[in-house]
């Protein structure tokens, strides 16, 4: 009982240490899984606890790099869920081909994979050209990672067959140039996208947007983070803008529940009301 409780303390410091120290607020995080990186990290690490991970991370800002690395939410890969692809085609894209200009901000990036699935669609509708990307995310780790758009080669088979679910007109490989044992996509795909950090947790409304994506990022949030996030989304939506979530994440239980109807509930697409 007593370890269990002092594991608390130590996580409670560790993140209001992370936060007063760099600013990034991981306090509302989900807390099981905040702990479950931090605990994986510690041992890879030559620390022996989190207060001397603590001690680590506030004298030594790279060292605290590699921990915002793993605290950040990095799990994902092209075109990932195909019928959200197939759902966004059918349901959201003849509304952005009303519009002159187009601005997406996709929040939560990672590693970038996401992004240029959008890319790619938005250009074999036609639509690229008038489209303004903006991809986010709070680890400028990561955000270097999305704007290299380098892949592991050994990923392109199964990056290949979720672009076929996802109704891909081409052949997925003329999208990239293979290059030892890394795939190197395109720069068509990322000349409209613009990479940039942004937290959730602690930012303020990030533009006028015709379409926000943020999958598979707020069920790492508690209740009161989920709530903030979705209402800095509705700020930041134009009138009919569009929010979509990812599959495990739902408006319907927030305080914004109100704010969005349906567009698409089993792929979790809604337009701001």
């Amino acid at each position: 009982m007593n370890k269990v409780k002092t594991e608390t303390i130590e996580l409670n410091l560790l993140l209001e240490a992370i936060y007063l120290k760099y600013g990034y607020d991981f306090r509302n995080y989900s807390r099981a899984s905040i702990k479950r990186r931090v605990v994986s990290f510690l041992s890879e690490s030559p620390c022996e606890t989190m207060s001397a991970l603590q001690h680590e991370i506030l004298y030594h800002p790279d060292f605290f790099e590699k921990l915002l690395f793993r605290l950040s939410v990095n799990v994902t890969e092209m075109f990932r869920d195909p019928g959200f692809y197939l759902a966004l085609k059918k349901h959201v894209f003849p509304e952005l081909e009303k519009k002159e200009n187009i601005k997406i901000w996709h929040a939560g990036c990672a590693t970038g994979e996401e992004v240029y699935s959008l890319s790619i669609l938005l250009k074999e509708e036609g639509l690229y050209d008038r489209c303004y990307l903006y991809a986010t995310d709070i680890d400028d780790q990561s955000i270097g990672k999305a704007k290299d758009a380098i892949y592991p080669m050994k990923k392109m088979q199964a990056y290949t067959s979720n672009y076929n679910k996802a109704g891909g007109r081409k052949s997925f490989s003329d999208y990239y140039t293979a290059k030892y044992d890394f795939a190197i996509l395109k720069g068509e795909l990322k000349k409209n996208i613009i990479f940039t950090n942004h937290n959730l947790a602690t930012d303020a409304v990030f533009g006028e947007m015709d379409l926000i994506i943020c999958r598979n990022v707020l069920i790492y949030f508690n209740r009161e983070l989920q709530d903030r996030a979705l209402a800095l989304f509705k700020e930041s939506l134009c009138e009919n803008g569009i929010l979509c979530l990812g599959s495990k994440e739902t408006i319907r239980v927030s305080s914004s529940s109100g704010d969005f109807e349906d567009v698409s509930a089993p792929q979790r697409i809604y337009r701001v009301v």
